[in-house]
């Protein structure tokens, strides 16, 4: 069984390309022109031992959201593509994860219907820059960490729960999330050998 995507999509805006394997081990290229983007998705990828392809020309000349969103909506569609009929995964993952002082808890459920709840941010963090030095793109804005579960949550049909359980430095805080969503997004994804008599190694380091 495949479990691979390849979706391309354009606008006046941008221009991306995801191409995903569920069953990959982390490997990835990714580059957005948003350098602290990149930095999360291959978070993602080597979390969530999943290989991920992102190309993405965008209009970061004015800032860095139209990139990062657009990249969020293709990702989540390759994810749903990808996921096919979801016979015989775990549907439910669940994921504590800390970087020092950051300690983020994530919640997925790929049952098809889309809904995310994103809390526990301290104050102020939408409104850090992370990133944005000569030649790293633009600032990634703290307010897009959020957007971008909602989004790859909607398009790729998932139920998603983020809770920022504590944290002080913004790079911490952020990195965390997209950590925490990759495990757990790996546990639910991975094939139930009660299912499908197929031993699972999703779940392995």
């Amino acid at each position: 069984m495949s479990r691979t995507a390849r979706i391309e999509r354009q606008t006046s805006e941008s221009k991306v390309l995801v191409e995903v394997d569920l069953d990959g081990t982390g490997r990835h290229d990714i580059s957005t022109g948003v350098g602290f983007y990149d930095h999360m998705l291959t978070a993602f990828a080597r979390h969530a031992l999943v290989d991920l392809t992102v190309q993405t020309e965008g209009d970061t000349h004015i800032d860095a959201h139209h990139t990062v969103e657009d990249t969020a909506i293709v990702l989540g569609q390759a994810l749903r593509q990808a996921l096919g009929d979801k016979k015989g995964v775990r549907r439910f993952g669940d994921a504590t994860v800390p970087l020092d002082e950051a300690l983020v808890q994530a919640v997925v459920d790929v049952s098809g219907r889309p809904y995310c709840v994103h809390t526990g941010e301290p104050e102020g963090q939408q409104y850090v820059q992370l990133g944005g030095t000569a030649g790293s793109g633009p600032a990634y804005l703290g307010s897009l960490t959020r957007h971008v579960f909602e989004t790859i949550a909607f398009h790729a049909h998932l139920a998603l729960h983020v809770r920022v359980l504590a944290g002080r430095e913004p790079h911490h805080i952020v990195e965390t999330q997209f950590k925490a969503f990759a495990r757990a997004f790996r546990d639910a994804i991975a094939l139930d050998p009660r299912e499908t008599g197929v031993p699972s190694t999703k779940g392995s380091l």
